[in-house]
This record gives structure tokens, sequence and C-alpha cells, in this order.
């Protein structure tokens, strides 16, 4: 429960908050003067987190989009901070949440892939949540949108530091009009064993238990409408407000007020849309003047579902897509806002991730990390802009496909273990929402100059047989301790994810 005397009895607290933000970035381009420091405000920091999924690497305006307008986006970055090397645990739904919220990679959690509505697996009791960290400040939370960590009560948000939640238990896709059954003859066992219907819940009960078509186009708007009011309800305390949007995983829905105004096709009015709905939260900030008291994050769980074609976003210059751990699955377009902390239009091409944000939060908020081992790191440096900060990341591990360590990169080298991939081999997607297939490929252990290729198009492994030296080390130490399914490494510092609890028919 909020006590209203929180000012008054947490002032020794809010020093401390003050000094630590501060005092730590006396060099950076937004330094204060102790004029300002007195002034600074006595509570700490509201967090918010916009959430994408699906979110291809040059689907905004910010990062290349041409063919739709995001003005909110534009602004967003124009007054903020971009982060052009920003990448995700890896490239699918479940696990790369679990690791946002976590700020460990999906592995140690027991995630992987992306958890089903039959799945009997959620996220683990024992995990420390980004919202269980800002409770420990009392801060109010919330979640709206799509959250895919088990659908079991246990799972649900509410039961791992959220005060409210909205939205749908997993991806939106899984429906019984999945296009990989919805065209199957009716008595097909494949359609018999389709998904069953899409739930919408609020709080732990189910409020809708058959989603349809109609519903889904108003996903993004009533996300966002939940978003705006959980703002004006608690603007008076510190919060924390997660915003995972639906969109732009397939299939695409968008509202009426949105439908056709891009030019674009669906694809352009569905992140026009969701342009919009930033617009509504930043200036929800605004209205309550807490633009200078909040963090915004804009970023995405994974990059686009390229086989989609013509309902997938676009990953260029990257290379390849969702489903892969070359740089176009995991490297994700990523915003940072707090008008006068972050300095306004600049650019961070170092190293950073989704894992980071429960750190630089708790930080942030001068309150205790979790007592278990986590793997992102403090990247306020990087944020704030201070002069010569780089990456915290010596090195980072790059999984996918059930615990496969098939790459390890740090601020500039990626060296890639042999492994197969999915790609279209240069063929386009598929059109009106239906996929095509991928192809099969293999790469082979190549070395990659991210800094001079990010597309990942030429091997220097031959030219740098010491940095591949280097990488493969740390490519053990990752297998040593995460598991490596290809070489049949258990991993010593992998957590199990929770159990679901049996059905009464297994009891």
């Amino acid at each position: 429960m909020f006590l209203p005397g929180w000012k008054a009895n947490r002032l020794s607290r809010s020093i401390l908050w003050s000094i630590t933000c501060w005092g730590l970035m006396s060099t950076g381009p937004v330094m204060l003067t102790n004029r300002a420091q007195a002034e600074s405000p006595a509570k700490p920091p509201n967090v918010v987190v916009i959430f994408m999924d699906d979110m291809g690497y040059a689907d905004i305006g910010p990062f290349g989009a041409e063919n739709f307008k995001t003005p909110n986006l534009d602004r967003m970055a124009k007054e903020g901070r971009k982060f052009t090397d920003f990448v995700t645990s890896t490239a699918v739904c479940s696990a790369s949440r679990a690791a946002l919220l976590t700020g460990c990679y999906h592995r140690r959690v027991g995630i992987s892939g992306a958890l089903g509505p039959g799945s009997r697996i959620g996220i683990h009791p024992n995990e420390t949540t980004l919202a269980e960290l800002c409770k420990q400040e009392n801060y109010a939370t919330a979640c709206f949108g799509k959250w895919h960590l088990g659908t079991q009560k246990k799972f649900l948000p509410l039961q791992h530091g959220f005060d409210h939640y909205y939205g749908l238990p997993y991806s939106n896709d899984m429906w019984p009009f999945h296009p990989a059954f919805v065209d199957l003859p009716a008595d097909s066992p494949k359609r018999k064993n389709n998904y069953p219907d899409l739930p919408l819940i609020e709080g732990n009960q189910i409020i809708d238990p058959e989603v349809t078509a109609e519903d889904q186009c108003q996903l993004t708007t009533d996300y966002t409408r939940k978003a705006v009011e959980f703002i004006d309800q608690n603007h008076d305390r510190p919060f924390f407000l997660y915003v995972p949007h639906s969109m732009v995983h397939v299939p695409l829905f968008v509202s009426e007020k949105f439908a056709g105004k891009s030019g674009a096709g669906i694809l352009g009015d569905v992140i026009m849309e969701v342009d919009w709905s930033v617009g509504e939260i930043l200036n929800a900030l605004r209205r309550h003047q807490l633009e200078e008291n909040t963090l915004v994050i804009f970023t995405s769980d994974n990059g686009p579902w390229l086989s989609y074609g013509d309902h997938a976003g676009s990953a260029q210059p990257l290379r390849e897509g969702k489903g892969t751990m070359f740089e176009g699955g995991y490297r994700v377009p990523t915003l940072v806002w707090w008008p006068g902390k972050v300095p306004a239009g600049t650019d961070c091409d170092e190293l950073a991730s989704t894992i980071d944000i429960l750190p630089t939060v708790a930080r942030l908020l001068n309150t205790e990390l979790p007592k278990h081992k986590i793997d992102g790191h403090d990247i306020r440096p990087l944020i704030f802009g201070e002069a010569g900060a780089t990456s915290p990341h010596q090195a980072f591990y790059c999984y996918y496909k059930g615990g496969e360590l098939q790459a390890v990169r740090d601020r500039r080298w990626k060296l890639h273990a042999p492994h197969s991939y999915r790609t279209l081999n240069g063929r386009t997607g598929g059109t009106g929402g239906k996929p095509v297939k991928y192809d099969q490929q293999k790469i082979g252990a190549e070395l990659f100059d991210l800094k001079n290729d990010v597309g990942e198009t030429t091997d220097v492994s031959a030219q740098h047989p010491q940095v591949v030296a280097r990488l493969m080390a740390e490519l053990e130490k990752g297998r040593a301790d995460l598991g490596d399914r290809l070489t049949g490494t258990r991993g010593s510092g992998i957590r199990p994810a929770g159990q679901a609890d049996p059905s009464p028919n297994q009891k």
C-alpha cells in the first residue's frame, strides 16, 4: 500500500538518489548546476517501457523508414537518444520477454522459444522482475499488452509485481485462424489440433474468452487508453508502466482511424497507429509535467518475421530476421527519452541490451538488485551520454533454438559457431498475411567486423586469428555457464522455469 507520507519518510533515500543520478555524471554533457541539483524533484523517476513485437530495425522513421510517417517517434528521437546497436537476448517472443523483465539471458531463467496456450512452464516465482524491483520502492506498476510468460494464474503479471494487467496471454496468431491451419479442410487432423480461442485477460480473469478479428483491431487503442489512464491516476507517485504491444506481430490489425491512412499497406497503417500510441503516452507525461522525471524506452522483442513478406517489416541493412541470431534477428530499433537528462538528438553506437534495463533502473531507483545472478549491466553512462562511455559487455552470448549457442560478440566483433539457420535466400516473403517457407542454410565458424560490416557479409576470421581465439574462449565460457544443445553441455548457471500446476485430470 502506498503511504501518503512517502516523501518525508524516504528523504534520505531521495537525497542519495539525486547524488547517484547527477553526481556520477559531473563530466557528462548534461551536467547540472548546484542550484539545479538542489531543485531536483524529491521522488525517483517514473519508468515507461514500450515493447514492440517483431518490429524490424528499419521500421520507424529514426531508423530509416520512408514509406510512412512516424512523427511521434521522430520527435522522441529528436528529444532523446537513438541506440543503433541495441540487442535482445534472442530472436523469439517468450525468451526475449523473460530476458527483458529479469535482466538475465533467457537461458539462465529456463525459458526458450515462444510458449503456446498449452505450455507447462512459465516465469519462475523466484525470479525478480522489473515490476517487483520497482515495488521495492512503492511504485505503482502496470502491464498493458502481450505477456507470453505462462498462462496459468501463477505465471500472470499480478503474481510478478504488477498491480494492473490487461492484454493477451500470448501471441495474437495463436488462435483458430492461424495461417498454418485456417485453410486446411475441416476434417484435417491438423485443423482439429489447431489453437484454442484467444482470450483477453484483465487482472487474473478472462474477460473475453473468444477474441475476434474486430477485437484485435482495437488492441493498440485499448492498450494505449489503459496506459494513459494509468498515468493520469498515478501522476502524483512514482510508477512503472510496461506496454508490450501485440503489434506488429502477424496477423496485423489496425483500428478504423488508421486503416488505409499510410498509403503503404496495412503494415504502414499499423506502425502509424503505434506511433500515435507513443505520442499519446508522451503527451500524458507532458500534461502532468512528468517529462523531466520519466525515463521512457521504446524497443522491440526481436526483428521482423520475414517469411510474411508485405506483412513483415524490414531489418535493413542487417542480415536475416526473426528466428536467427544474425543482426537482423536480435538487433532492434531503440529510443531512450528523458528531456533534460538524456542528451537530445544524439546517437549511441555502443553495444547495449534489453537485459541492461533492470540493473540500470535499479541504480536509478537506488534499490537492491536481485540476490541471484543477473547478466545485464548498468548502462546509465551510455543513456546519459557520458564522455568516453563504452559498452559494459566484454562478451554477449547469442542463443536460439532451445539452447543452441550460435554466436558470441563484443563491441566490434562477432564470431558465429557452426550452425544451421532459416533464410529466404533473397526471395521475397508472402503476401496478404500468408507466409512462404524458409530454406535451411549452414554457416561455419565465421568472424564479422560489425563496426565496418553490419550486414555480416564478409568473413574476416583468416585476417584476425587472435580475435577468433579470444571469442572462441568466450564461447566456451558461455557454454559452461548456460549450456549448448549442440555440444551437449548442460550449463552450470541455468535456473529452472516455473512449472505449471497439474490439470484436474492429471491429479
